[in-house]
């Protein structure tokens, strides 16, 4: 049986007033109230805040503020009307160009503290628009019945509940402004409470959203469904149970998404569940830096580890001897293996393994490769990273999304394997929110 989490006692009404101290790594100001740490939403180091209680547990409190009584340097006003209530966000309240300069301290302080490793020289940051980036998303939709109405888009801050929003500035704008069009169409439908969701899709060319349905939609619902998508040029496609039942409205032609790589002249199709970079201007920065810091050339032998469906196994292979790209997920690696095809790219080899078990006995696993790129989801490496010993790179790049994992993968290779951090940077993948995406080279000796 599940427990329900319980706080540890009453929370105290009256509005309490602290300094902030410093911030963690999702935007939270970091106080301290009778020797107990409060994170509270919104506040930045150096101000004084009026705040109330929101939570409280055995070693820690969480709080928001309710009054500003100073305000710090890198302060700016929100853009959006919905910021503080829905939890899409949360650095709108911070300068640009001091969001970099705070994920670039969170990524040192992690560096030394977690990895015991100091970085002994930063990459200027990699860094994109700040606004309408977002291209892919999983939105929640939800039917209210007090407001007669369907809620389309992110839960609350510290919530399960959707936020009632209108539009989104943070998403493209071709799915962030239409998102009350897009629940009033919903809230038409004789299925609008069997709808929990919606995968959003933006290629370069074309917009996919796939609607999650628990109930197959009648006729008149699918009419409906086929004339917003006309009216919007969107594609809207059905999805009854996991990712692979998704298929477009009846009678209506399957589009398959796809975003290009102009330096390298690689296009990708992807489908809508599938993993892409939700930020199409860092992610292509992103690929252009990797080139360069791995130095490839026609005599490399390279191994993509995490590759997804390619994003950085196919521009490697433009500059390399031969690649190889190895991946969990099986739908994943047979798109992969499409996408090379559609290149017209042949130096690539492209496997479906856990890089979490043993590894031996696969052929690829057993060979030698001078170059590495890791980029692994969020839970890190640090399960492949002893067979490392057995490829002896002399060069390893990581690309990571969680820069706590990355801090502690970096330990492991440099206190335990040997290998040297060379350079390390963050990329503003999310501009707007605490997600730190980065980047380090590791070097032998």
């Amino acid at each position: 049986m599940a427990r329900t989490r319980t706080r540890t006692r009453k929370l105290p009404e009256n509005p309490v007033t602290v300094t902030i101290e410093s911030l963690t790594h999702d935007g939270r100001g970091v106080a301290h109230v009778d020797g107990k740490v409060v994170f509270i939403d919104e506040a930045l180091p150096g101000e004084a805040v009026e705040f109330i209680y929101t939570d409280s547990r055995k070693d820690y409190a969480e709080g928001k503020v309710i009054k500003l009584l100073s305000r710090a340097e890198d302060r700016v006003d929100a853009q959006c009307p919905h910021y503080g209530v829905c939890g899409g966000c949360s650095f709108q309240h911070v300068e640009s160009s001091a969001q970099i300069r705070i994920k670039q301290g969170l990524l040192t302080e992690q560096f030394k503290r977690i990895g015991k490793v100091d970085i002994p020289e930063l990459w200027e940051p990699l860094q994109g628009p700040h606004w309408g980036y977002r291209r892919k998303a999983r939105m929640g939709v939800k039917y209210v019945a007090k407001k007669n109405r369907v809620l389309v888009g992110f839960r609350e801050k510290r919530h399960q509940y959707l936020a009632e929003i209108d539009n989104c500035i943070v998403m493209h704008p071709l799915v962030g402004t239409k998102l009350v069009a897009l629940g009033e169409m919903i809230e038409s439908l004789t299925i609008r409470e069997k709808i929990p969701q919606i995968e959003v899709a933006i290629g370069d060319d074309d917009c996919v959203l796939a609607i999650r349905v628990l109930e197959p939609p009648s006729p008149e619902d699918i009419e409906k469904m086929r004339v917003f998508a006309h009216e919007n040029a969107i594609s809207l496609c059905l999805q009854s149970k996991g990712p692979d039942t998704i298929v477009p409205l009846p009678g209506e032609p399957e589009i398959i998404p796809t975003y290009r790589l102009p330096d390298q002249n690689i296009e990708f199709a992807f489908r809508p569940a599938m993993f892409t970079q939700v930020n199409y201007e860092i992610n292509r920065q992103m690929i252009n830096r990797v080139l360069d810091i791995l130095d490839l050339n026609a005599d490399d032998k390279v191994l993509d580890l995490f590759c997804g469906l390619g994003n950085f196994t196919l521009p490697m292979a433009s500059k390399a001897g031969h690649v190889v790209g190895i991946e969990g997920d099986q739908p994943l690696v047979n798109h992969a293996k499409a996408n090379a095809l559609h290149n017209h790219i042949e130096n690539v080899e492209f496997y479906a393994a856990d890089l979490s078990k043993e590894l031996g006995d696969q052929a690829w696993a057993r060979q030698q490769y001078n170059k590495i790129l890791l980029d692994p989801s969020r839970a890190g490496a640090s399960e492949v990273l002893p067979h490392l010993k057995n490829w002896q790179p002399e060069r390893i790049v990581y690309v990571s999304c969680n820069p706590s994992t990355l801090a502690r993968d970096a330990g492991i290779l440099v206190n335990e394997l040997g290998y040297q951090l060379v350079k390390a940077g963050v990329m503003d993948m999310f501009p707007q929110t605490g997600h730190v995406e980065s980047i380090a080279l590791f070097c032998k000796h």
